[in-house]
């Protein structure tokens, strides 16, 4: 198997033609899931999430996978996760496209299965900490102050590394 590499951080080579197959997330995703956000992560293009943190909100995370293509073994295209924070909001979290899928759309059709897993359970916003504006103001969400973010919010950002110094853009989406 080949691996596309940033220091210790790989993926897996999936071929971009490969058909794909979207589900939610199981156990024995976690790994997938860690190389894939490790990825990005590692270009300072999100936020890096630990093993035992997926483990933990594994049911969160919607997954497209891409099937054995030619030469290429399939694996982990895109996973993004839904998070609540309180009755009112949850968090788009942890969207990650592998690097040869992009462009397909696979982004936005994982924000469009958070949103309807959301209304689902009638939720009225969701929220997402980005460095990507573009892609959620085309998912329908709109940059707000990050003053106005929910309690709730601040006592996870409090967790994170980045604390102090965020960079992140906060987007909000209203549902209802």
């Amino acid at each position: 198997m080949t691996f596309l590499s940033l220091d210790s951080i790989a993926v897996p080579d999936i071929h971009p033609q490969a058909p794909l197959v979207t589900r939610k997330a199981r156990l024995g995703d976690i790994e997938a899931i860690h190389e894939l956000i490790g990825y990005w992560a590692a270009r300072g293009q999100m936020l890096v999430r630990s093993r035992s943190l997926l483990a933990e909100t594994i049911r969160d995370f919607h997954l497209v996978l891409a099937e054995p293509y030619g030469d290429k073994p399939g694996g982990l295209a895109g996973v993004c996760g839904l998070h609540l924070l309180a009755p009112d909001l949850a968090e788009v979290r942890g969207l990650a496209i592998h690097p040869h899928m992009q462009g397909r759309g696979l982004g936005k059709q994982l924000v469009e299965a958070c949103e309807r897993e959301a209304r689902d359970i009638d939720l009225p916003a969701l929220f997402a900490w980005t460095y990507q504006q573009a892609f959620f103001e085309k998912c329908g969400f709109v940059r707000i102050d990050k003053t106005h973010l929910h309690p709730k919010v601040w006592s996870e950002c409090q967790r994170c590394a980045f604390f102090e110094n965020c960079n992140e853009i906060a987007m909000l989406r209203e549902l209802a």
